[in-house]
C-alpha cells in the first residue's frame, strides 16, 4: 500500500474510469471522497465491503460553489486533501457531429464540465495542499487529443486544454510542493460505454487496429499510471502528460 494514509478526491468517481480509479486507490490504502453529480452509494457499498473508507459527495464540478463544498466537506471529514483526480467530463453523453452542427449550447456546456470544472475543483483543493507543503493534481484528457478525432470537437478541445491547464498551473504551484500533471487515456472499456457506446463500431475497430497492442484498453489499464502520479515516486515529476494508449499514438 504506497499510498496508505493519503486522502483523495475523483471526481466523477460514481462509474466508468472514475470508479475504477476510486477503487484502485482504495486497494492503495487511500481514504477516498466520491464527488460526482450522480448517485454514488453503489460504488460506496461495494468499495466499504472491501474495507475501504469512502465517502460520497454530490457535487457538481461545473458549479464554483459546489467545488469548495466538495473541499470543506473532504477536510471536514478526513482532515486533509492529498490527492485530487479531475476526473469528471461529459463524454458518453456528447453525440458525434460536424463542427458545424454543434450549437453553441453544447459547446459551452461540454467546456463548462470538462475544462472550467477542473479549473474550478483546483482551485477548491490549492488552499488545503499549500497549508500541508504538498499535493498530487491529476488532471484526465484523452488521447483523442493527440489524434484530432472528428466530430467531436466540442469534447477533444476540452480535452486539449486540459494539457494547457495542466502545464501552466505546474508552473504557478510548484514552490507550494504540489505535482500537477495529466493522463491521456485511449478508448476504454468501462460499464459506462458499455451502456450507453460511444463511438461508431467502425470507428472504434480503426483505433483497437491503430494501436501496437491489438486489443481493448481496460480500466486496469490506467489505474497503475494513476498510482505512481499519486505516490511519492513521482515527487520530481510536473506538468507532463502520460498518454495511455498501447501506442495508438506517441507524444
Amino acid at each position: 500500500m504506497r499510498l496508505s494514509g493519503k486522502v483523495a478526491i475523483v471526481t466523477g468517481g460514481a462509474r466508468g474510469l472514475g470508479k475504477a480509479y476510486a477503487r484502485r486507490l482504495c486497494q492503495e490504502g487511500v481514504k477516498v471522497v466520491i464527488a460526482d453529480i450522480l448517485d454514488a452509494s453503489e460504488v460506496v457499498q461495494s468499495i466499504t465491503k472491501e474495507e475501504g473508507e469512502v465517502l460520497a459527495l454530490r457535487t457538481d464540478v461545473s458549479e464554483e460553489e459546489s467545488a469548495q463544498e466538495m473541499a470543506r466537506k473532504t477536510i471536514e471529514y478526513f482532515g486533509r486533501i492529498d490527492i485530487l483526480i479531475n476526473n469528471a467530463a461529459i463524454s458518453t453523453t456528447t453525440v458525434m457531429k460536424p463542427f458545424y452542427e454543434i450549437s453553441a449550447e453544447e459547446w459551452d456546456t461540454v467546456i463548462r464540465v470538462n475544462l472550467k470544472g477542473v479549473f474550478l475543483c483546483c482551485k477548491a483543493v490549492y488552499p488545503q495542499m499549500k497549508k500541508q507543503g504538498k499535493g498530487k493534481i491529476i488532471n484526465i484528457s484523452s488521447g483523442s487529443f493527440f489524434k484530432g478525432l472528428p466530430h467531436f470537437i466540442h469534447y477533444v478541445t476540452s480535452k486539449g486544454g486540459i494539457i494547457g491547464f495542466t502545464r501552466a498551473l505546474a508552473r504557478e504551484v510548484g514552490n507550494a510542493g504540489i505535482c500537477v500533471n495529466a493522463i491521456s487515456p485511449g478508448y476504454t472499456t468501462t460499464d459506462a460505454l458499455t451502456e450507453k457506446p460511444q463511438y461508431p463500431a467502425e470507428l472504434v475497430r480503426n483505433i483497437v487496429s491503430s494501436r501496437c497492442f491489438k486489443r481493448d484498453e481496460l480500466p486496469e489499464d490506467i489505474t497503475g499510471t494513476v498510482v505512481f502520479l499519486a505516490s511519492e515516486e513521482s515527487n520530481f515529476i510536473t506538468g507532463q502528460t502520460i498518454v495511455v494508449v498501447g501506442g495508438s499514438v506517441f507524444h
